[in-house]
C-alpha cells in the first residue's frame, strides 16, 4: 500500500478534526499543525477550507459511485450486484465514520457548486441501486426502489452512532440487517 499523498493526508485528518469539533470549529491553524505544517502551508494543497470541505466531500461522492458502479456492473445477477453495493457501502460506512458525519452536519457550509456536484452524484449512486432493486423486483415501483435505497443508507451511514461493536462484526451485522431489508437475503 502506497503512503497517502499530503492532499490525501489533510483530506483524511480535516476529516476526523470536522467531525470531532465541526467545520467551524477547526482553523486553518489547527488543520495545518494536525498534519505537521504551517496553516499557510495548507494554502499550498488548497486555496481555502471551504476548498478542503468541498474536495473531501465531491471526492468522496466519486468514489462511492465509481467503485458502486463498476461493483454493480461485475455482478452476474442483480442479486448478486445489491450483495456487492452492500459490501461496498458497508466497508464504507464503517471505515469512514467521520466523513458521514461530516457530510451529515456540515452540509450548509459546503459551498453551492460543490453541493450540486455531491448531490448530482448522490442521485447519480442512487440509481445505481434503483437499478438493481427494480431488476430483483420487477413490480417495485421507482419511487418503492428510491425509498429503499435511502433507508439503507440511513441504516449503513449508522455507524458513527451505532458501531458499538468491532468492525468485523459491525459489517457483519449491517451487511446482514441491509440485505434482509432489501429482500435479498440470501445474497453474499
Amino acid at each position: 500500500m502506497t503512503e497517502p499523498s499530503r492532499r490525501e493526508q489533510i483530506l483524511a485528518t480535516a476529516a476526523e478534526l470536522f467531525a470531532r469539533r465541526g467545520f467551524h470549529g477547526v482553523s486553518v491553524s489547527d488543520l495545518g499543525s494536525a498534519c505537521g505544517i504551517s496553516g499557510p502551508a495548507l494554502y499550498k494543497h488548497f486555496p481555502s477550507k471551504d476548498a478542503v470541505l468541498a474536495a473531501m466531500l465531491v471526492s468522496i461522492s466519486e468514489e462511492l459511485l465509481a467503485v458502486g458502479t463498476a461493483r454493480s456492473a461485475g455482478a452476474a445477477t442483480p442479486t448478486e450486484a445489491l450483495a456487492a453495493l452492500v459490501d461496498w457501502h458497508v466497508g464504507f460506512a464503517v471505515e469512514h465514520r467521520a466523513l458521514i458525519v461530516v457530510q451529515d452536519r456540515d452540509w450548509s457550509s459546503l459551498p453551492d457548486e460543490a453541493r450540486e456536484r455531491v448531490r448530482s452524484l448522490q442521485r447519480a449512486y442512487v440509481d445505481v441501486w434503483v437499478t438493481r432493486l427494480r431488476e430483483t423486483d420487477p413490480g417495485r415501483t421507482l419511487d418503492a426502489a428510491r425509498a429503499a435505497a435511502h433507508a439503507t443508507f440511513g441504516l449503513l451511514n449508522s455507524t458513527p452512532h451505532s458501531g458499538l461493536l468491532d468492525d468485523a462484526a459491525m459489517r457483519d451485522l449491517l451487511s446482514t440487517m441491509a440485505l434482509r431489508a432489501l429482500g435479498v437475503a440470501g445474497a453474499g
